[in-house]
């Protein structure tokens, strides 16, 4: 067990036997509102009440960083890209702001490690500007591993202790798919050429160069594959760590998230190797395009809520998913029970049949 870190408890049993109890009394066939049933059952457990509480301050964090990778031709926009994105989601011109709008959550912006002067605004807990470059050297220090995980567990603390009560983690970097995609290879065991997509829309020369860069950097990982937080030192990044410390720390104070695409499942697996059962706090937004997405979603064993072919990042396929988490919860809580309506039930008329 890594310093820092503890095993999570899991949701309410109780709130979730209470849950489904009561998922088998309301109007409607047993079973007949499928996956809206069971996410009701876990948003009730992760409460401790039954019925829920509609979520009344979901909260997006965008974590921003730069990689030194990028710079090798792996991504088909250009690491300025990731600075001028900060300023967008703050002027709220982002798809995850206007995701957020319709999805009823709110939108925060960190600069956890862009290769620029950012403003003090969002650059409280910046770690350095860009990752290391991770075919060819370590994506950042001993130190700075630590100081990003304590920059993610602070954060959560933050919007926890500000009254969130659902979080989502989003990110921006350009070039961050290619060490994405390398930790989770490496943690998942599959080869590169299995686990690398088209990230921002590489054509075959840039898919092969990043072919080539996770290979590099899975060889450069491969004696520090058992720990997580070297996992991310050597072939990690600044972002990625802030966000294993982020969801980590969300699990061990309870409260869920909805994860979203590769880059913050990447960061997932590691968090649930270092604080076990802190996937028990999490739902699969959605899968995306990237081949290692799914790898990553397969061994934390959650299935999306959604496939819709994205591969934006941001947090826009949480938001996304956010509206059907919220149907699962205005279900279980406002539906009206058999007895409450005075509908009969399957069991009921089947008996009066008897009796004749």
């Amino acid at each position: 067990m890594t310093d820092g870190f503890a095993p999570v408890a899991p949701p309410d049993a109780e709130a979730r036997a209470a849950a489904e109890q009561r998922q088998a009394s309301l109007t409607k066939p047993p079973g007949s509102l499928g996956r809206l049933e069971d996410l009701g059952n876990w948003v009730a457990a992760c409460q401790g009440v039954c019925p829920p509480k509609q979520f009344e301050q979901a909260r997006v964090v965008v974590f921003a960083g730069d990689h030194g990778v990028a710079r090798h031709g792996v991504s088909a926009f250009p690491s300025e890209v990731t600075a001028q994105m900060v300023a967008n989601f703050r002027a709220g011109g982002a798809a995850v702001n206007a995701l957020a709008g319709i999805a009823g959550a709110t939108v925060r912006v960190v600069d956890i490690a862009v290769d620029a002067d950012t403003d003090p605004a969002v650059s409280t807990h910046k770690v350095r500007r860009s990752s290391g470059a991770i075919d060819r050297e370590d994506a950042l220090t001993a130190d700075e591993v630590a100081a990003a995980l304590a920059a993610g567990a602070a954060i959560a603390d933050e919007e926890i202790d500000s009254g969130a009560d659902l979080l989502v983690a989003g990110d921006m970097g350009i070039g961050n798919t290619t060490p994405a995609t390398a930790v989770i290879a490496t943690l998942a065991g599959i080869e590169p050429v299995r686990a690398v997509g088209r990230g921002t829309g590489v054509d075959d020369h840039g898919w092969m160069r990043k072919v080539a860069a996770v290979r590099d950097a899975m060889w450069r990982a491969r004696p520090v594959a058992r720990d997580g937080v070297e996992l991310l030192r050597v072939a990690g990044g600044a972002d990625i760590a802030a966000m294993t410390g982020f969801l980590a720390r969300a699990a061990a104070r309870r409260t869920p998230v909805l994860l979203d695409g590769l880059i913050v499942t990447a960061a997932a697996l590691v968090a649930e190797d270092l604080a076990a059962g802190a996937a028990n706090w999490w739902v699969a937004a959605h899968r995306s395009t990237e081949p290692a997405h799914a790898e990553a979603l397969t061994k934390l064993k959650l299935t999306p809520v959604l496939e819709l072919d994205m591969r934006l990042g941001e947090g826009s396929g949480a938001l996304t998913a956010l509206p059907v988490l919220r149907a699962a919860v205005a279900v279980l809580a406002e539906m009206a029970t058999f007895a409450d309506a005075g509908v009969s039930t399957a069991g009921e008329v089947a008996a009066v049949d008897l009796q004749k």
